[in-house]
């Protein structure tokens, strides 16, 4: 009975009135009035408002001017090879810090260089992340004025290379248990040059992955360091864990820029690669396969820019960088390897540079803490309970 009620309500509403009898009266409309009708609905479809596929959410109209600017040049330059060591001069190595010759830029704009970088190579990402976040980052935040300007300004212009070290053999997810131990027994942080008696640093050989990016072991044997060396504003995980969540932002965008091109490169090839007289992209499998790729690029890059401004305006917390951080070295692995199976034979080839990010993306959802110590982190912040060893 309640039903009907509604519905004889509705049926006497004057206004529904209105509109059944203005249906009506158009049914019989003079022939000119039904072409004016017609040339509305032909407009409005011309109107309408066209899919990008390459900017899913329209990430362009999002950002400022100058992040446009910054993430323009680095799209153009990044096709020639030798540019690790130009990058100093491009300002693009420590950007966000202020002073020291550093172009103290927004962190939407680090991560929008960071994505375009990885879009060529991961091996490249990592050195500007290093330098930026692993190096730079902990001499600013952790570092005497004498240090800021000892080593800042000739970090950014690329005149000298640094890196970071903080795991061991025997302690990789767990660096608590390391057994590097300084005098005072406290984690600390320090900075060692070549050159000091009982420190080396031999290059690691046989990698398949981030070939580009030369990478070193760091051994230490009764290094004596200078008090001027040691960075006086911090002791505890704290530091190092502060300059990891700087470069985990950066990798969260660098390894969709990766995603991006294997994405690209796949559909590029189906559309040109002719199997049973079609394209391969005609066939119903590999559009669903481009459309989750172009679904996870378009989310997760929104979801960057958000974390970005969120950085920026100094609200983030580190539990939003594992989230992306995990999510997208994650979702772009996953779709690396697809676009790699959508190639066939050829999605091994080097002609096609796929396989390269495949493998690089490997290492890329390792460093930086791994999906699953990730997955442990959010755990923690959702439940309040610590999973990461069995002691209570």
């Amino acid at each position: 009975m309640a039903l009907r009620s509604a519905v004889c309500r509705l049926l006497v509403n004057p206004k529904r009135c209105a509109i059944i009898s203005a249906s009506r009266s158009q049914g019989s409309a003079a022939p000119a009035q039904k072409d004016a009708e017609k040339a509305s609905e032909k407009k409005a479809k011309a109107s309408k408002v066209q899919f990008n596929w390459r900017d899913g959410l329209e990430l362009e109209g999002q950002l400022t001017e100058e992040e446009i600017m910054i993430r323009d040049s680095f799209r153009d330059y990044l096709f020639h090879r030798d540019i690790v060591s130009e990058m100093g001069e491009l300002g693009v190595l420590g950007p966000t810090i202020k002073g020291y010759g550093c172009a103290g830029t927004s962190y939407v704009a680090y991560g929008l260089i960071a994505r375009e970088v990885e879009r060529v190579d991961s091996g490249y990402r990592s050195v500007m992340s290093v330098q930026s976040s692993l190096v730079m980052h902990p001499i600013y935040a952790y570092g005497t004025e004498e240090q800021k300007e000892k080593w800042l300004p000739r970090l950014a212009r690329g005149e000298i290379l640094g890196c970071f070290g903080l795991t061991e053999p025997n302690h990789g997810s767990d660096p608590g248990g390391m057994e590097t131990r300084c005098d005072d027994g406290k984690v600390r942080g320090f900075i060692l040059e070549r050159g000091m008696k009982g420190f080396t640093t031999p290059k690691i050989e046989g990698k398949f992955s981030l070939r580009a990016s030369a990478t070193g072991m760091i051994i230490m044997d009764e290094v004596e360091v200078p008090e001027e060396n040691l960075l006086p504003k911090v002791s505890g995980l704290g530091g190092p864990f502060g300059c990891l969540n700087n470069a985990r932002y950066g990798i969260a965008w660098g390894s969709l820029g990766a995603a991006e091109f294997c994405f690209h490169a796949a559909r590029q090839y189906t559309l040109d690669r002719i199997q049973f007289g079609v394209p391969l992209a005609r066939n119903q499998l590999m559009q669903k396969k481009m459309a989750d790729m172009l679904t996870e690029i378009t989310i997760g890059l929104q979801a960057c820019l958000q974390l970005g401004r969120l950085i920026d305006a100094k609200k983030a917390a580190p539990e939003m960088i594992s989230m992306l951080k995990r999510n997208s070295c994650g979702k772009s692995l996953d779709i690396a390897r697809q676009a790699r199976d959508m190639l066939g034979g050829n999605g091994i080839s080097d002609e096609y540079h796929i396989i390269r990010h495949v493998m690089n993306l490997e290492a890329v959802n390792t460093y930086e803490g791994t999906h699953d110590i990730h997955a442990l982190i959010l755990g923690r912040a959702i439940t309040g309970l610590q999973s990461f060893t069995v002691n209570n």
